[in-house]
């Protein structure tokens, strides 16, 4: 406590006076490439959140990669690029307390001294606003953010020539919205990353033609991350099989913040554990099935909510979808979606169903279908809360018609 305008401190205050005569200088401080930088919470989709404690050497890690990620991009060009008349600008769509929004988009700003507009809140048109007057060149956000964009009524009216960089991570987006951003876009492309708080957001990264080519890949890794696919045993799996993400890299976090059990099931001799289930290819591009979590298990068959979004998003009146697992008597899980139809536009679940009839197979069509009048319930980072959606079926808050 500082005491001002007083000519003698008492017990536990300091005189303003004093204190001003100590100057500006800093006080000396050791700081170790090893010390807690960061304490990030992680999303909670399907659990309670978590705090991410980073060292400064994760972070500074996980900084480096994202630039020499870039630099990797611009070798395998093809084609030199021209001088571009927008300088590399960033707006901020997501919180700061989400790691997108503190580490690849803000600090990434901070070192390479780039423009960075904030926006107090996610409005898409508000976005558009401010994209065109200031010349943004990229917009990192979850994939719905991008189908907002897209999709809105006033996306025509605005000018967003600026744009070089169109996508983000969070979740993997749909083969439909790649491909919209790609044709909506003169100079602009689709881009993805696949990282979480706990690797500092970094992880393999999918843009430019071999996005628009494998739209359903979220990209190859670049060291020095290391990915590989294992089974239960934690024994690495060939090119093609499923199984858990494993990540290793200097950008990984120290663990939990009090947390010492979930440290030591997530993190093993260097390598974290993601939750998520995917497979590799021959290339080394990545794709991301689910969430161990959200997996559905219908009857002894795996269902990946992601493989049966990506088709449903193909259907020309849908704007949002998540798929999620409902409780079944026989089954043991049953498969859901709830959907919120484009603005002007109104779909059935027995349309639904004649559209998905014979694209996939039919476990893993949803048997229960809901559909809503209102934007899907999301985290402050723009993640569906499948969980969420999923209570409010089950309990009939949430009425589904049933197939």
């Amino acid at each position: 406590m500082l005491l001002v305008r007083s000519k003698q401190a008492s017990g536990g205050t300091d005189k303003w006076e004093d204190v001003v005569q100590l100057g500006n200088k800093p006080a000396p401080v050791e700081i170790s490439p090893e010390d807690d930088a960061t304490i990030l919470y992680t999303s909670g989709t399907t659990g309670f959140p978590k705090g991410a404690v980073s060292t400064h050497r994760a972070i500074v890690s996980a900084l480096m990669s994202f630039s020499l990620r870039q630099t990797v991009d611009g070798m395998r060009a093809t084609v030199k690029p021209e001088p571009d008349p927008f300088p590399p600008s960033f707006i901020l769509i997501v919180p700061l307390f989400h790691v997108t929004g503190c580490v690849p988009v803000m600090m990434s700003c901070f070192v390479a001294g780039l423009k960075l507009v904030i926006m107090y809140k996610w409005e898409p048109e508000r976005a558009m606003q401010l994209i065109e007057r200031e010349k943004i060149t990229n917009f990192v956000g979850v994939p719905t953010q991008s189908w907002d964009l897209v999709n809105h009524p006033a996306f025509p009216n605005y000018d967003l020539s600026s744009l070089r960089a169109i996508g983000g991570g969070g979740a993997p987006a749909p083969a439909a919205l790649v491909h919209k951003v790609a044709n909506s876009f003169k100079k602009g492309g689709p881009q993805l990353g696949y990282g979480m708080t706990e690797t500092n957001a970094f992880g393999p990264g999918n843009r430019g033609a071999d996005y628009v080519a494998r739209p359903t890949s979220t990209g190859r890794a670049v060291l020095p991350m290391r990915v590989e696919i294992r089974d239960a045993e934690r024994r690495p799996l060939p090119a093609g099989q499923t199984g858990d993400i494993w990540m290793s890299g200097p950008m990984l976090i120290r663990g939990y913040w009090n947390k010492p059990e979930a440290t030591a099931a997530t993190i093993v001799d260097g390598w974290l554990l993601s939750g998520d289930i995917g497979r590799m290819d021959d290339e080394g591009f990545l794709y991301i099935e689910d969430r161990a979590k959200d997996m559905i298990l219908r009857a002894g068959e795996n269902v990946y909510g992601a493989e049966v979004e990506h088709v449903i998003y193909e259907h020309p009146a849908i704007h949002e979808a998540a798929v999620f697992g409902v409780p079944h008597e026989r089954l043991g899980e049953e498969v859901a979606v709830a959907i919120y139809p484009k603005a002007g536009h109104t779909i059935s679940a027995a349309e639904l169903w004649k559209f998905l009839d014979g694209k996939m197979a039919a476990f893993k069509v949803p048997a229960h279908v809901v559909i809503l009048s209102e934007p899907l319930p999301r985290n402050a980072a723009g993640k569906f809360l499948k969980r969420e959606l999923r209570d409010r079926v089950v309990n009939g808050e949430l009425t589904s018609v049933q197939r």
